[in-house]
C-alpha cells in the first residue's frame, strides 16, 4: 500500500499567486477601447491571412512584412514595455507610435524595393533608417515576449558578421561583412527576417492554429475533455490521464501550446489537486501534456512546417511518422502520471461523465473537419489549401450541433487565433 507523504504537501499544493505572477506576462487590460481595437486587428490580421493563403499573387516578402506590421501592432498594445509602465498613458502613447514605425517599414518596402535594385543595392538615408528600425522593433519585442536571453543573443551575432568575427582565429574566423550587407539581407532579402521562417509563419502554421481555433470555437474542445473523462475518469489517478488524453487530443487539433494549455488546464488542474495531486506536479503534467500537443498530427506546431519546408518533405509524410514518437511521449507523461498518483497516495475520484459510446455519438461531427483534413493532405493538396477548407467544414459541421457557428461565433474565432501568437519569434531566426 502506498504511502501518503504529508510533509511535503504543505509545500507543494499551496501556491502564491503573488509569487507565479512575475512569471506570467502582463498584458493591458484595462482599457476597454484598445481591447476593442487589439480585437478588430486580429480579426482583420486574420482575414488578410486567408486571402494572401488562397487568392493573392502578392510577393512574399510584402506578405511577410505585413505578417510582422500587424503583429508588431498587436503586441505593442497589448504587451508594456515594463509592469510598472502597463498603467501609464505616455508609455500606451509610445507603444502605439512604435507599432505605427513597424507598419511604416512594411509600407517602406514596396515602395523602396525597385528603386534599391535600381541603384545596385546601395543604400540611402531612408534605407538605414527602416532597416535599422525594424531591426530594434523584432528586438525590444522579442524582449517583451521572451525575455533578454535571444535578443542578446541576436545583437551577438549580427555583431559577429560585422565587427569581431575577424579577430577571431582558427574554424569561427569571419572575414566580415559591412552594415549595409548585413542590413540588407536582415530587411530585403529572403534570408532574414522576412525569410522562409516568416513565410512559413504565415501560412503553414497561421492557417493549421486558426483551423484549431475554429474548432475549438465550435465546441470541439468540451467534446474532446468529455471523451478524456469518459475513458480515464473513474481510474485512481483518473484526472491525471484525463489531462494527458485531454492535451494529446486537444493538440491533434489546435497545434498551440498555449491554446492547449489554456483550454484543458482550467479543467485538468482542478480536478487533480481535487483528487490529491500536489498542486505543482498538476501544473506539471499540464504543462508536459500540452506542450506535447505540439507532437500530435494531423495539426502539429511550427516545427513540423519548418521540417517540411528544409526537408521537401510532404507534410503528411512527417504527420504519418509522427504518430508513434507522439503516442510514446503521451504514455511517458501518463506514466509519471501513475507513479505519482501511487507515491502521493492518491483517492479516487469519481468523474461525472457519461458513457464513451454515448459521448461520441452526440460529438461525432467534430470529426468531420478533421476527416477532410486528412483527406485533403492524403489527396495530395497544399497543407494551406486543405487548412482553408478544413475551416469551411467546421463551420458546416457545427450546424449538425447546438453549437451552431454565426457570424458572432467566426469573428471570435478570426479574433482569437492572433491572440495567443507571439509574432516577434518566427522573425528572429532570420537575423541569427
Amino acid at each position: 500500500m502506498s504511502e501518503t507523504r504529508p510533509d511535503i504537501k504543505p509545500d507543494t499544493e499551496k501556491l502564491d499567486s503573488a509569487d507565479l505572477s512575475q512569471f506570467e506576462l502582463l498584458q493591458r487590460n484595462q482599457y476597454p477601447l484598445l481591447s476593442k481595437a487589439v480585437t478588430f486587428i486580429g480579426v482583420a490580421l486574420a482575414v488578410m491571412h486567408i486571402w494572401f493563403n488562397t487568392l493573392a499573387t502578392l510577393p512574399e516578402l510584402w506578405i511577410s512584412a505585413t505578417h510582422f506590421a500587424g503583429f508588431s501592432l498587436m503586441c505593442v498594445l497589448t504587451y508594456p514595455a515594463a509592469r510598472s509602465l502597463a498603467n501609464n498613458k505616455a508609455a500606451l502613447w509610445f507603444d502605439v507610435a512604435i507599432g505605427l514605425t513597424a507598419v511604416a517599414c512594411l509600407v517602406y518596402i514596396p515602395l523602396a524595393e525597385d528603386a534599391l535594385y535600381e541603384r545596385g543595392v546601395t543604400f540611402v538615408a531612408s534605407d538605414w533608417v527602416f532597416s535599422i528600425l525594424a531591426i530594434l522593433i523584432v528586438l525590444e519585442l522579442i524582449r517583451r515576449t521572451m525575455g533578454w536571453f535571444i535578443p542578446v543573443l541576436i545583437v551577438i551575432s549580427l555583431t559577429y558578421v560585422t565587427v569581431w568575427g575577424s579577430w577571431i582565429d582558427g574554424v569561427f574566423s569571419f572575414p566580415g561583412l559591412s552594415f549595409e550587407t548585413m542590413l540588407y539581407r536582415s530587411f530585403y532579402s529572403s534570408e532574414g527576417m522576412f525569410g522562409p521562417i516568416s513565410r512559413i509563419s504565415w501560412s503553414y502554421v497561421f492557417m493549421f492554429i486558426l483551423f484549431g481555433a475554429f474548432l475549438v470555437k465550435s465546441g470541439a474542445g468540451d467534446f474532446i475533455i468529455n471523451v478524456s473523462r469518459a475513458v480515464a475518469g473513474k481510474i485512481i489517478g483518473g484526472p491525471g490521464f484525463v489531462a494527458v488524453l485531454g492535451s494529446g487530443l486537444m493538440g491533434s487539433v489546435s497545434g498551440s501550446s498555449v491554446a492547449n494549455t489554456v483550454s484543458t488546464g482550467v479543467i485538468t488542474i482542478p480536478l487533480m489537486k481535487k483528487a490529491g495531486f500536489p498542486a505543482r506536479f498538476a501544473a506539471g503534467v499540464e504543462a508536459a501534456a500540452s506542450t506535447g500537443g505540439q507532437l500530435m498530427p494531423p495539426v502539429m506546431g511550427a516545427g513540423a512546417f519548418i521540417m517540411a519546408s528544409y526537408t521537401q518533405i510532404p507534410y503528411v509524410e512527417i504527420i504519418a511518422v509522427s504518430f508513434v514518437p507522439a503516442l510514446i511521449y503521451f504514455l511517458s507523461v501518463a506514466f509519471f502520471v501513475r507513479i505519482e498518483a501511487k507515491r502521493s497516495g492518491v483517492h479516487k475520484v469519481t468523474v461525472e461523465s457519461e458513457p464513451v459510446l454515448k459521448v461520441l455519438k452526440s460529438g461525432w461531427h467534430y470529426l468531420i473537419p478533421l476527416a477532410v483534413l486528412v483527406s485533403l493532405l492524403i489527396a495530395g493538396f497544399t497543407p494551406t489549401y486543405a487548412a482553408g477548407l478544413s475551416i469551411i467544414s467546421v463551420v458546416i459541421a457545427s450546424w449538425l450541433s447546438p453549437n451552431k457557428m454565426g457570424p458572432r461565433e467566426i469573428i471570435d474565432a478570426l479574433a482569437q487565433d492572433p491572440a495567443i501568437w507571439q509574432p516577434p519569434r518566427y522573425c528572429l531566426p532570420g537575423l541569427v
